[in-house]
């Protein structure tokens, strides 16, 4: 099954409200071996909808809409995939009372405009939004294809798919065209994107089933490989000899899996090995103490931390020699290690880890540019 999506609203093209919706839906229609090739994004105008309904029409099997269900007049998107297929819009009894409904637990008048919400292109079925006003739609086509148009609100149209659409693509899918997509995705510290890919260039090209995608991040880089299969335990079957293939290559700067980030594998080898740790911060101000205590179960490893930003303090907590900073300055190795050694004393621990530099916006030099840590 091939989908598609349109992103319905001018708040979208204007950047007053972040698709997160595409995101989502993007990844539960993955989750189910649903292929997706096009999203799409259109203002609330009534002919550029239909034209991109008309669009996807030719090239998915299913089409999910979202937003533009609202009760106003720039709601436009249920008109709109009428005009696509030729079709009127009719009252749907089901979707009013259940619209009345939800006015009445709420204890407020309805007002007439939200009666829009339950007309419907006809042919079309409404499907129950627990969490609003607006009904989301499925529309089956004469081809066997099908439309969906759910509500813009995240968290009404979260509720519809899970409850209504997911079911309706798995009964479609049947069991011999279902299929499960897994991921499994190595963390790499010490290389660029663009580094990492040359070094495996020649895999990421044959690749097939699984399919290998390089994402940048801050300071790191994750390589994803993503198998369908028609079970969990056949993709890992899949991914396995990839993964080594990759890790072959890349082993040295290969820290961890998914969602764990560097401070949680460095949290782990601190507790597993019993070590202690102080640091001690100039340009960072607390943000590597941050991360490092944002780690469940970091009193066994973090002690204490301090925030030098000054050269006196430098001096007066961590015991920094006072002519080292006046012949290197406070951004150079020197003064880092002298911040660590002290920090490591002050607290007892078994490492000190210590960070100064320039982080800008000005105090720069040549020698010493702005962004040296």
């Amino acid at each position: 099954m091939i989908a598609e999506l349109i992103m319905v609203g001018t708040e979208l093209l204007l950047g007053e409200v972040i698709d997160t919706n595409s995101a989502y839906l993007a990844q539960r229609l993955a989750e189910l071996g649903v292929d997706l090739y096009y999203v799409s994004r259109v203002g609330d105008n009534r002919r550029r909808i239909a034209q991109l309904v008309n669009q996807a029409h030719q090239r998915a099997d299913l089409i999910i809409i979202s937003g533009g269900l609202g009760p106003t007049a720039d709601d436009l998107t249920k008109e709109a995939v009428a005009d696509a297929f030729g079709l009127e819009l009719v009252l749907c009894g089901e979707a009013l009372a259940e619209i009345e409904e939800h006015f009445r637990r709420l204890n407020r008048t309805m007002s007439e405009n939200n009666k829009r919400q339950a007309y419907l292109p006809a042919g079309g079925k409404a499907l129950s939004n627990p969490k609003g006003t607006a009904p989301g739609v499925l529309l089956e086509l004469p081809d066997g294809k099908a439309v969906i148009m759910l509500p813009g609100v995240p968290v009404e149209l979260k509720a519809i798919m899970e409850d209504s659409v997911i079911p309706y693509i798995q009964q479609k899918l049947g069991d011999e065209n279902r299929a499960d997509i897994y991921s499994k995705i190595l963390r790499f510290y010490g290389l660029g994107e663009s580094a990492i890919d040359n070094i495996v260039q020649d895999i990421i090209a044959a690749q097939t089933n699984p399919t290998i995608a390089p994402y940048a991040g801050s300071g790191e880089v994750r390589l994803r490989i993503t198998a369908k299969a028609a079970n969990e335990s056949e993709a890992l079957r899949l991914i396995e000899p990839v993964e080594r293939k990759l890790l072959d290559r890349l082993g040295p700067y290969f820290y961890g899996y998914g969602d764990e980030g560097l401070e949680v594998v460095a949290a782990r080898l601190l507790l597993s090995r019993k070590k202690t740790v102080a640091v001690a911060e100039s340009c960072t101000g607390g943000l590597i103490s941050h991360k490092l205590t944002n780690v469940p179960g970091s009193a066994g490893y973090y002690m204490q931390g301090a925030v030098t930003y000054s050269n006196a303090a430098k001096t007066a907590v961590l015991g920094v020699d006072s002519r080292l900073l006046e012949q290197f300055g406070a951004e150079c190795r020197q003064v880092a290690k002298a911040m660590a050694e002290g920090g490591r004393q002050w607290a007892g621990t078994d490492i000190g880890l210590a960070v100064t530099g320039i982080a800008g916006p000005g105090g720069g030099s040549a020698a010493k540019p702005v962004g040296l840590v």
